[in-house]
């Protein structure tokens, strides 16, 4: 018996080296200084890159390997990063905003009353990439983001912040794996997952600050520290707003003390920039109003006859219903939060690639099949990046919604609907 284990093991981290060479070879493909022109292919390749992700996901849950398999999972998931940080960020222009709003943050100026077509601030672009989009919006990043933005200086130094970032949060998943009994080899998750690779090492996307505070607060609340766990959402909130979702979950006792912390870390974030008033979130209302992207249920709630404002409140109460769900199921805390943020993501107006990263960590210890499947399907959201380089509007196409969400939400309706069939039957034969 423990020969045939030892030889599936000798199998199984045998087929991890493989996957990890084929996954290797296509990210070093997306490395090209000519990716813009070649974003199809690219989409193309980051399907494929996903069959190679679900078969390693596949094996490592159905084989559990050990530490050799765990060296591979890591060392893979460093190089794949590596591979991607010297290339251009062809598929989003947002780490130029970034670069923009550090050196208006190191000028010391308020991000959140200027914006790139303020008078005397012309200088400030990046003159290869001028900024061609919100040129009069202020920011809409909350002030840790604003402030990771002052750190450095070249794009390349932002990819290489962010990647840094995005492997802290690896690192700390490994502790969290480690206190839920769960393997650490489930850290492929999170380590060989396209989406999050690409949102990173070549987008250099700010979200993975964001990850890493959401990750910390959640290893305070697994063991036992609520004030600090509840301050490390405060700071995931400061990195990235879908963080306030969580507030509710985190809220255990003492309550009051825990919501008085939060409410103190976020209001001492936003003291320096009180000077803006109301405007402080101009930039964000500018967003909600003027941007729509690569959307799913919101688009359907628009369909039905609703105008963008209706859509949002009816976006928002179902949020808040799945908010109230949660809290009367007693929910573990890790369930909810890829519970909540996938329902986030389906409702909300905006669901561009890179915000799919919000759910990958969550994914490493609840394998919610359909959301993992989306984690590799979103890719299909860049679509709009091949009429954009050609000068034409940023515009999603409905094939590609349907291709991308279609096949999520059916397995979404499916599961929920067996879920409810099968909780009847067990209320039925309790109350027999």
């Amino acid at each position: 018996m423990e020969q045939k284990r030892f030889q599936f093991l000798h199998i199984s981290n045998l087929a991890l080296l493989l996957l990890a060479g084929g996954l290797a070879a296509i990210f070093r493909l997306w490395s090209r200084p000519d990716l813009a022109r070649h974003v199809p292919e690219f989409i193309g390749l980051s399907l494929l890159a996903g069959v190679l992700y679900l078969a390693a996901v596949y094996l490592v849950d159905h084989f559990r390997p050990g530490v050799l398999a765990l060296l591979i999972i890591l060392s893979a998931g460093v190089a794949f990063r590596l591979l991607l940080l010297p290339a251009q960020p062809a598929l989003s222009g947002d780490v130029y905003r970034y670069q923009w709003e550090g050196r208006v943050e190191r000028r010391g100026i308020n991000p959140y009353a200027v914006f790139p077509a303020t008078p005397g601030l012309e200088g400030l672009e990046n003159p290869r990439h001028p900024l061609d989009t919100g040129r009069t919006t202020s920011t809409l990043y909350p002030p840790l983001s604003e402030w990771s933005f002052s750190w450095v200086e070249s794009i390349l130094a932002y990819k290489l912040l962010y990647t840094l970032l995005d492997l802290a949060s690896l690192g700390v998943l490994l502790p969290l794996l480690y206190l839920t009994k769960q393997p650490l080899s489930f850290a492929v998750v999170y380590a060989w997952n396209p989406t999050v690779i690409v949102s990173f090492a070549l987008g250099g996307h700010h979200d993975a600050l964001a990850i890493l505070m959401l990750l910390l607060a959640y290893l305070f609340f697994i063991l036992r520290q609520p004030v600090l766990a509840v301050a490390g959402l405060a700071l995931a909130f400061l990195s990235k707003f879908f963080a306030l979702l969580l507030l509710p979950v985190f809220l255990r006792r003492p309550r009051a003390v825990c919501a008085g912390i939060f409410a103190a870390v976020v209001a001492l974030a936003y003291l320096p920039f009180l000077g803006t008033g109301r405007g402080m979130f101009s930039g964000l209302g500018d967003f909600a109003r003027g941007w729509e992207g690569n959307d799913s249920l919101f688009r359907l709630i628009q369909l039905a006859g609703n105008s963008k404002l209706q859509a949002y409140l009816v976006a928002g109460a179902l949020v808040f219903g799945l908010v109230v769900y949660t809290l009367r199921k007693r929910m573990d805390p890790l369930a909810a939060g890829l519970f909540l943020i996938s329902g986030l993501l389906l409702l909300s107006s905006n669901a561009f690639p890179w915000y799919f990263t919000w759910i990958v960590p969550f994914l490493c210890f609840f394998r919610n099949v359909p959301m993992l499947l989306l984690s590799i399907t979103c890719a299909l959201g860049y679509a709009p990046v091949v009429a954009y380089a050609a000068g034409q509007p940023y515009r999603d196409l409905p094939l590609i919604l349907v291709l991308e969400y279609l096949p999520v939400l059916l397995w979404l309706a499916f599961a929920a609907v067996r879920g409810a069939g099968e909780e009847q039957k067990l209320v039925g034969r309790m109350q027999g």
